[in-house]
């Protein structure tokens, strides 16, 4: 279990959303005393689940015919 102080989930929330999401738990503290246990859900999607979503949808997108402008034309174009 990870402890952080009240000021740091303040200032930092994200590193907070990443320990969870890993798995981790976070005591929450403030002025040394615990407020607060904050623990992943077990609801979090499955990973295999999310990683063949992810593929489905790069395969769609290759699936496109590609663009006939090139990304450097569009680059040179936004500089004008």
């Amino acid at each position: 279990m990870k402890t952080i102080t009240l000021r740091t989930l303040l200032r930092e929330p994200v590193k907070v959303k990443r320990w969870t999401r890993s798995g981790k738990s976070v005591q929450v503290t403030d002025s040394g005393e615990p407020l607060w246990i904050l623990q992943p859900t077990s609801a979090a999607p499955d990973e295999e689940e999310r990683r063949r979503a992810t593929a489905e949808i790069l395969d769609e997108v290759l699936r496109e015919k590609p663009s006939s402008i090139s990304a450097a034309r569009l680059l040179e174009d936004s500089r004008r």
